[in-house]
């Protein structure tokens, strides 16, 4: 019997079959405690700092255990690189047979069926979206899998997406016309016959056991589950446990509608004037929410009358298109999938205009042009735990930032694994040396109108010491606008602003360009790794807690403070602890990486809480002298690399 110490050991098979292959011990101590879960049972919480691997730690294991194995992560970028990239190359070294599958959520497959209804509807608004389907239908003649990501030329947030993919709602399954070429379930029946098949959280999630009507099951079928990128967790689950009601959906419908009703009625004219009624009343009740874009409690709108009666009219006109389609029931299965939506539709927003029930939260939010009507549970370790109870096996749930502190306590209570077993590895990086900690002297608190005026002046001769190559953090877009505003006369270096362009273009602009500071909120605090002396410095605004606005959050604190609890140092806290964590990780990500890190909030060392931050950081060297900031740099090449 092979074990990981022979395959991830100093003299093990991987350090003869990778070239830069090197021996960690916390990696070796992570991968033992990996197979024992795997081999007898359990469920195993456990945190690896930067740098350990965990990504072989667990996939050495999991492809020499024998078992089927399900491994979900964050997201689909790191699910491609899982399965292109890391899972080729060690199940080569070990020379195994596993058989290994990439299952994607729907929305990631071309679906035939939706493809051929919009290349047949031919209504699209611009010239733009006209030469995208054209191009997806050439691609569509030859790809084998149908992964959206796949084609190129055609951009990952574009209109045309929706109109070629299918969802849960619009899904026919069996009973469709092009189910024998449908790649979706392709993907599911190759999950099926896998021994270890990557899929994301929101796939684990949307529906624990994936089963959906015509296609069968998979997760029941494993034996053991790897969580990877862990801590996003209980926020994706928080909204698969709940359920909403959203003005996407509904103008889908609509539109649905009139494209089936072309292809299998064309005599009930009534149908597609019926769902243009159904799509006024929905933009309609967008517009009554006002203009900007809100995320409040239900509380807010459910005494309003215009909302009311907006509401009001969207039930009636599913209700009426729900009657018609009645009428020409058994014309198509199209027509059919739709009148079942309209049920559904109707029942999810009668339910929104229900007495509020104790450990549910109602809330919604607006975007520029559409809306979302939330149901959230306000508490999903119960129901996790009994989704867990139903796939006996093993769990392995990991990622660099899980403990606040020490302690999981704060992870383990969100879904309900109280029992689990838990294990915390320091990363193998020599922080002391390779990283210097700033917090800055002087500042105002962050609640001070000019809070960011003030940062910007501490960040703009940090930034030049390091000669650009700076990511710079901030927990609001506003805080973030008002920056940029700021340091664009005053830098020489590329400027490259959230928004601007695609996550995915800034970070590659700001790889080659080697001097670029990179303004970023919210999704460029994990999930980015920028080796090399591209990235020096790493400036965070402020503690990043979450809004206090936010309904979900202040629904849980009032919970959390009915029951004689501190919500703030029990949950906003921790929350706060391993988002900042995850800000710090963006520095260092190689043993020859060096950098600063650079915290504003004044908060961090003036108020006892802070002491739960500087516990869950590295062990970086620390100071508040700006003079530190630029030896390091002198020593590293600062303004030299610019």
């Amino acid at each position: 019997m092979i074990d990981s110490e022979q395959i991830l050991g100093p003299d093990g098979l991987l350090s003869r079959c990778i070239d830069g292959f090197t021996c960690r011990p916390q990696q070796l101590e992570m991968a033992g405690r990996v197979e024992q879960v795997l081999e007898r049972g359990g469920v195993l919480i456990c945190e690896a700092g930067t740098g350990t691997g965990k990504t072989f730690a667990y996939l050495v294991p999991a492809l020499l255990s024998g078992r089927k194995v399900i491994v979900s992560t964050g997201t689909r970028n790191l699910q491609d690189q899982l399965f292109h990239r890391d899972l080729p190359l060690i199940r080569d070294a070990l020379a195994v047979p596993t058989d290994i599958a990439l299952l994607k959520g729907r929305a990631n497959y071309l679906c035939p069926h939706r493809l051929e209804t919009a290349l047949l509807e031919g209504r699209l608004e611009s010239r733009e979206l006209v030469d995208q389907l054209m191009r997806i239908q050439r691609w569509a003649g030859h790809t084998r899998r149908g992964d959206i990501a796949e084609i190129e030329g055609v951009p990952e947030e574009s209109r045309i997406w929706p109109l070629v993919t299918s969802t849960t709602e619009n899904c026919l399954g069996q009973e469709c016309p092009s189910y024998s070429k449908c790649h979706l379930a392709e993907a599911r029946r190759r999950a099926q016959e896998a021994d270890l098949v990557v899929i994301n959280h929101h796939l684990l999630c949307a529906d624990f056991s994936l089963r959906e009507e015509g296609f069968g099951e998979l997760l029941p079928d494993a034996d053991c589950f790897i969580v990877d990128e862990a801590h996003q967790l209980p926020e994706v689950a928080s909204n698969f446990f709940g359920s909403s009601v959203s003005a996407r959906q509904l103008l889908e419908l609509a539109r649905d509608t009139e494209a089936e009703y072309l292809k299998e009625a064309g005599d009930t004219p009534e149908i597609p004037r019926q769902a243009d009624r159904l799509t006024k009343a929905v933009r309609d009740l967008r517009l009554v929410f006002g203009v900007e874009t809100r995320r409040a409690p239900w509380s807010e709108v459910a005494g309003d009358e215009r909302i009311q009666r907006a509401l009001q009219q969207v039930h009636a006109g599913l209700a009426e298109l729900k009657g018609l389609l009645e009428a020409v029931q058994g014309r198509g299965k199209g027509l059919d999938s739709c009148r079942a939506r309209c049920e559904q539709l109707a029942l999810e927003l009668a339910a929104l205009c229900e007495a509020v029930p104790e450990e549910e939260i109602r809330w919604f939010e607006t975007q520029r042009q559409g809306f979302r009507l939330n149901r959230t549970p306000l508490e999903i370790a119960g129901l996790f735990r009994e989704r867990m109870a139903a796939h006996h096996g093993s769990w392995v749930f990991t990622s660099a930032t899980l403990a606040v502190g020490e302690s999981f306590g704060h992870f383990q209570r969100q879904l309900g694994l109280e029992e689990a077993e838990t294990a915390l590895w320091d990363s193998p990086f020599d922080y002391p040396s390779q990283a210097l900690w700033f917090v800055p002297r002087g500042l105002p608190v962050p609640a001070d109108p000019g809070y960011t005026a003030a940062v910007v002046e501490v960040a703009v001769p940090v930034i030049r010491a390091s000669g650009g190559r700076t990511f710079f953090l901030f927990t609001s877009h506003r805080a973030l606008r008002e920056a940029a505003e700021r340091l664009e006369p005053r830098l020489d270096y590329p400027l490259l602003v959230q928004g601007s362009a695609p996550k995915g273009e800034l970070l590659e602009r700001f790889r080659t360009l080697g001097n670029a500071v990179l303004l970023g909120t919210a999704s460029f605090w994990e999930g980015v790794d920028v080796r090399g002396d591209a990235l020096s410095c790493v400036i965070i605004d402020k503690l990043p807690f979450a809004s206090p606005g936010d309904p979900v959050l202040q629904a849980r604190i009032d919970a959390l403070r009915r029951r004689g609890g501190n919500p703030f140092m029990e949950f906003q806290v921790p929350q706060a602890a391993i988002a900042l964590k995850q800000g710090a990780g963006r520095l260092i990500r190689d043993v020859t990486d060096r950098g600063v890190l650079v915290v504003c909030d004044p908060r961090l060392l003036r108020r006892g809480y802070g002491q739960v931050f500087l516990d869950s950081l590295p062990a970086m060297a620390r100071t508040r002298d700006p003079r530190d900031v630029e030896a390091f740099f002198g020593r590293s090449g600062g303004e030299g690399q610019a």
